[in-house]
């Protein structure tokens, strides 16, 4: 009586993508109109960071009790594949983050206007003079690997309750600082292609030929992160948590 229904699921899905690309891709270019001329530094990058971070805590909370707050496509495929989360809801979840991130982008550029789209929407991508896409796709790896991590860390069933959104926005912050300045650290395919088509769409610059990089890479990572935590935390109890889940799940 207490779930609720599906759409309102996929909308908590939705706004939750719109409000961590406003809030957190959005960052991006609003540093760079800010600073005009000046150089990026340690503090601007701490500052997108930050931004991320918060804006990933209000929805952990806002939104959790409703749909979960993957807002993450590949943090949706790997509960699915560690059986998490039912198949038959990875495409609906997928569709609404999409969605989500394509209206969070057209609102950046609704509140800060062309100079966002002058300056990059905050778009992912890398140098290629400079970074080789292995080095690029081992960045977007590992941020997408330890952010997913964690979040099966906090939900597992013997995590302290209460601090799972605390916990993933801080992996965020945390994770944006050393893989910001390859990639500009998108760990989340949702994240990496909304802004990338309004951006498209507005008549910027776009390196798609980048994009299967950063899709592959967050992707797999999602996938071996949650097997990965499967692995190491697996008890006897899951055994039978999961056996009396998939009896309920016959029930119904």
């Amino acid at each position: 009586m207490d779930e609720n229904k599906q759409w309102q699921k996929l909308a908590a899905e939705f706004l939750g993508t719109a409000f961590l690309v406003f809030v957190g891709v959005g960052s991006v270019p609003a540093t760079f109109i800010l600073n005009g001329d000046e150089p990026f530094t340690m503090a601007s990058l701490g500052i997108i960071s930050f931004a991320f971070g918060l804006i990933v805590v209000v929805t952990v909370y806002v939104f959790g009790y409703i749909s979960g707050n993957h807002i993450n496509p590949a943090v949706t495929l790997g509960l699915a594949v560690s059986g998490k989360f039912p198949w038959r809801e990875v495409p609906g979840y997928l569709v609404a983050q999409l969605l989500g991130a394509i209206a969070g982008a057209f609102a950046i550029v609704g509140v800060l206007g062309q100079a966002a789209v002058d300056a990059g929407l905050g778009v992912a991508a890398f140098n290629p003079d400079t970074i080789p896409v292995g080095q690029a796709f081992f960045a977007e790896f590992i941020g997408t690997f330890i952010l997913v991590f964690t979040v099966f860390g906090v939900i597992h069933r013997k995590a302290a309750p209460g601090f799972a959104g605390l916990a993933i926005g801080f992996v965020v912050f945390a994770a944006i600082i050393p893989v910001g300045p390859i990639t500009g650290a998108s760990i989340n395919p949702a994240r990496t292609t909304g802004p990338m088509l309004v951006q498209q769409i507005m008549g910027g610059q776009v390196a798609w030929e980048q994009l299967w990089v950063y899709l592959a890479a967050e992707l797999l990572a999602g996938v071996l992160a949650a097997l990965a935590f499967g692995f190491i935390s697996k008890t006897a109890a899951d055994n039978t948590t999961l056996t009396e889940a998939l009896t309920e799940e016959k029930a119904k």
